[in-house]
């Protein structure tokens, strides 16, 4: 679309056009949770839509999954090559999870629409929706196999919908293959919903400021914000900068595995080197191109133009370096399961460790680092099936301004928890606890925020999936700030007797945390401990008074407060010991 580069748009149409785009996509959004049937996208949220221009690049995104949004590019890109250029018509909507073909995991399921004007191609709307079950050998496709044949139905770029007519035989193979199918037909419809508000809104832009405005403005736009992502690094002193994370199993060995990034800014440009990483894994963490890709971008703009508009301009000052066969750039068969929830946070953590020592100033401590993601198939008492999912969020680092945030999504989500009211209504089981875990946030001058403890009973039984991390060590601090707690999952029994089945139990001894098909009787509960954030700066430079606020909110334990922050609190007075405080704290 060079031909439209001279036309000249001001500042005030600059500004409608904007507008234009970004309600275009937060249209879709609003779309998709209404009209959506599934309570995975229409009460926690973990979808995603965005729309892109001719050529493919990004030209607005919905505030949704951020995991989701720099991956879908991959996705629309495979799809339209899957099919053909030349056989995208209008009325065409293409669906694609294919993990190697632009895709995340079998779960995230991407449809992309072509948009045209009077005949022209003009754009692509996109809405990628994490959908609750396609098959594999464990509900939500949990089954933490070695082969990715065991986590559902994949599938390659086809046509769900031809010239508006929805394609009939895909639509009975998906349905076939799902545990949930009573849920499928509904999200599909939601999804198309949701393209037809793209392609609505982008046809009254050109009707009204014609095609040739419009078109300018989206590589206008999109220049505008390469500028600004060209400006914001340059605070960044020039370097190199290096850091580690691990996932404390991938699900099959014992071994952590290792996750090696380097930062190279230079002047107005990012390199982000993935050389060291891990080669790919036996287990279901692996990561494909675009879920890696995606992590690396959204973890650097954090802390880059995080208002600037959302377009391609964001990613352009940024390269990524990603070898082959590492578990980061997984190809076939290698399983993918985790690789979203588990892995794409583990990514950002190592990216923020490596800008902590660039710009100590502005990065956070680590987050929980973990979408803590469990699926469960469970039974009424009349033998119908059904499956479940949560999120139990835990906390996000301490800041250099503040302590961190409690119980909130990994930034690789805008997730919502499942409301426990909706779980309940929909399925046969009981929410009995969400609260904050005390002593889980990471210490620091400004602490982490808490995690949370969450426990789910089961009426008539069921099998659980569970994927998380952080069992080992908790999420690192930064500037001095200590890491977290660290995660444990266990199994309550009825008569109130439990077992830890994730983490370290009571005995020192680990147990692997990638749970598969885990099986629950009727009237036994799930407990999850998740954890805090990491803190910032060092806990002896923590305000007294804050240290004695934290305990007498029950953040943090009298205990703990002597041995983290040196602060020395009367049991029986609640009070701070000024003597002994100054004794410890030097």
């Amino acid at each position: 679309m060079s031909q439209h580069s001279d036309i000249d748009i001001d500042p005030i149409t600059f500004e409608v056009m904007r507008s234009i785009f970004e309600f275009a996509s937060d249209r879709m959004a609003t779309v998709l949770q209404r009209s959506s049937f599934s309570p995975i996208l229409a009460d926690m949220l973990d979808f995603s839509n965005a729309i892109y221009d001719a050529d493919l690049q990004l030209l607005s995104q919905a505030a949704n999954c951020p995991v989701h949004l720099a991956a879908m590019k991959f996705s629309a890109e495979e799809a339209v090559k899957g099919v053909g250029p030349q056989n995208v018509h209008e009325g065409d909507v293409l669906v694609l999870n294919d993990p190697y073909r632009g895709g995340t995991h079998i779960n995230d399921i991407t449809f992309t629409k072509p948009i045209f004007y009077k005949g022209q191609l003009i754009g692509y709307g996109v809405s990628r929706g994490h959908w609750m079950d396609l098959g594999g050998g464990g509900a939500g496709g949990q089954a933490f196999s070695t082969h990715i044949a065991a986590e559902g139905l994949r599938l390659p770029p086809l046509k769900i919908y031809s010239g508006g007519r929805l394609n009939e035989d895909l639509l009975a193979i998906i349905l076939n293959n799902s545990r949930t199918p009573h849920f499928i037909k509904g999200d599909v419809q939601a999804h198309l919903g949701a393209l037809l508000a793209a392609e609505q809104e982008l046809q009254r832009a050109c009707d009204r400021y014609g095609v040739d405005v419009v078109q300018a403005a989206m590589k206008k736009i999109q220049a505008y914000t390469e500028k600004m992502v060209r400006e914001s690094i340059r605070t960044i002193p020039n370097g190199t900068y290096e850091a580690e994370d691990y996932a404390d199993t991938d699900g099959i060995t014992q071994s952590r595995v290792k996750v090696k990034v380097r930062l190279e800014i230079g002047d107005d440009s990012i390199k982000v080197d993935f050389t060291g990483t891990d080669p790919i894994c036996q287990g279901a963490i692996n990561s494909p191109k675009a879920n890696t890709m995606s992590a690396a971008l959204y973890s650097l703009q954090f802390f880059l133009a995080p208002d600037a508009p959302q377009n391609q301009g964001l990613f352009k000052p940024i390269e990524v370096i990603l070898p082959e066969g590492c578990w980061l750039n997984a190809t076939w068969p290698a399983p993918t399961i985790g690789c979203t929830t588990l892995t794409a946070s583990k990514i950002t953590s190592a990216i923020w460790q490596a800008l902590a020592k660039a710009i100590p100033e502005r990065v956070t401590g680590s987050t929980c680092a973990d979408a803590n993601w469990f699926v469960a198939s469970c039974v009424d008492d009349q033998g119908r099936a059904d499956v479940f999912s949560d999120l139990p969020a835990g906390g996000w680092g301490g800041t250099p301004y503040s302590d961190g945030m409690n119980v909130t999504m990994d930034p690789l989500g805008n997730c919502m928890n499942m409301a426990a009211e909706t779980a309940e209504l929909f399925f046969p089981i009981a929410y009995e606890a969400f609260e904050l875990r005390q002593d889980s946030a990471g210490a620091g001058r400004h602490r982490g925020g808490l995690g949370s403890i969450f426990k789910v009973r089961f009426f008539g039984g069921g099998e659980l999936g569970m994927e998380t991390s952080r069992t080992l060590a908790g999420s690192p601090g930064a500037a001095g700030g200590l890491a977290s707690a660290v995660q444990r999952s266990s199994h309550i029994r009825a008569d109130g007797t439990s077992q830890v089945i994730g983490g370290i139990d009571d005995d020192g001894n680990w147990q692997n945390p990638l749970l598969a098909s885990h099986k629950f009787g009727p009237g036994e509960t799930f407990m999850f401990e998740s954890t805090g954030g990491g803190g910032w700066g060092d806990p002896r430079q923590r305000a007294v008074q804050d240290v004695l606020e934290d305990v007498l909110d029950e953040y943090v334990s009298i205990d703990a407060a002597k041995a983290l922050y040196g602060v020395v609190i009367d049991p029986a007075t609640l009070t701070v010991d000024e003597a002994a405080t100054a004794a410890l704290r030097g």
